[in-house]
């Protein structure tokens, strides 16, 4: 379970993260991840819609990508939000692939917000001279 401080709750938060936030899919998921520069922990937010399922499908789901998340928390630099969107494939994809597919989005997504963060200083500090 992720305790609140490592959980998006505000939907502006959501919203921000996924019209802003680095665009990453997979075969059953989709990621979003954003870096903010006022906070030091990392947040997860999940969006899995009625497409995916039936309650019980969906809070499985939700379920398997939390467990994931929570596996991640060290691995993540802090100040970084990630929205996970199920697709509908998500039901019926095991244990593994919902696992592998959530590793691989957040290292290409990391790495390319990284430098996409990079470049952005690099242009304001470029700027100010």
């Amino acid at each position: 379970m992720l305790a609140k401080i490592h959980r998006v709750v505000r939907a502006e938060d959501y919203r921000r993260t996924v019209r802003r936030g680095k665009r990453i899919a997979s075969s059953h998921l989709v990621a979003y991840v954003a870096n903010r520069a006022d906070e030091t922990s990392v947040r997860f937010g999940f969006i899995v819609s009625k497409a995916v399922g039936n309650a019980v499908t969906r809070n499985r789901v939700r379920r398997r990508l939390k467990a994931v998340s929570f596996e991640l928390l060290g691995t993540i630099p802090p100040g970084t939000d990630i929205v996970v969107r199920a697709l509908p494939g998500a039901a019926q994809a095991d244990w593994t692939t919902v696992q592998h597919d959530v590793r691989t989005m957040l290292e290409r997504g990391l790495v390319s917000t990284a430098q996409h963060y990079a470049t952005e200083r690099r242009a304001r500090e470029g700027k100010g001279r």
